[in-house]
């Protein structure tokens, strides 16, 4: 037995590993391209031959959701957020916390926004398919939510509202705060002093009263 006989091959991939390989692969092309990117290219970036992406996919369609599902779990940011120290000032917990939210928010926008122009009404064309995707992106929301909510639980007697209140409504100001002053966005501290401080400064809302 020769020398290439007799080296080990490396274990095949399962069919999940082989999906989950590709969609890595199909990411960033997929948010430079949109829908229109080719599954030859997508292919050449995952180093495997346009054949196998079938063997996993039943067409590009089904891919490109893939593509979309994978941008809306929330795996890699809840363990960043489970992470974060909880020993620090809770200022500093949420301006952490804030950096990794709105790179899942970001990541999700990107591809969203790049399969927004051709695929999307194919993929929500029935009321069924759009609560699926209304179940999908409130599913990957939960689980941050969460995190957030632990990373306020310390200061639980400090705080005018329950933490998980408190986290719900961190996550709608970082969801909302880049469209609602677009022209000149909230940097994360920003968004976590106007959040911990509200919109006034000491004594403001009683000036703002007197009148």
């Amino acid at each position: 037995m020769n020398e290439s006989q007799a080296r080990r091959r490396a274990p095949a991939m399962s069919a999940e590993q082989r999906r989950a390989m590709i969609v890595t692969a199909a990411l960033p092309l997929v948010i430079e391209y949109g829908p229109l990117v080719t599954t030859a290219k997508i292919a050449r970036a995952a180093g495997i031959g346009e054949g196998t992406i079938f063997r996993v996919f039943t067409d590009k369609e089904a891919l490109l959701a893939a593509c979309m599902e994978e941008a809306l779990r929330p795996d890699d940011t809840v363990a960043h957020l489970e992470g974060i120290a909880l020993d620090q000032p809770l200022r500093s917990r949420l301006t952490e916390a804030a950096e990794v939210m709105r790179g899942y928010m970001n990541r999700i926008g990107d591809v969203a926004g790049a399969l927004a122009p051709v695929g999307k009404a194919a993929r929500i064309s029935d009321a069924e398919d759009m609560e699926e995707g209304r179940r999908q992106r409130e599913e990957g929301l939960a689980a941050p939510r969460a995190a957030l909510a632990a990373l306020l639980e310390p200061d639980r007697d400090v705080l005018r509202l329950e933490p998980e209140r408190l986290a719900d409504l961190f996550q709608l100001m970082l969801m909302s705060a880049g469209r609602l002053v677009a022209s000149q966005p909230l940097d994360d501290e920003e968004l976590v002093d106007l959040f911990l401080n509200g919109a006034v400064t000491s004594g403001g809302d009683e000036r703002g009263g007197a009148g």
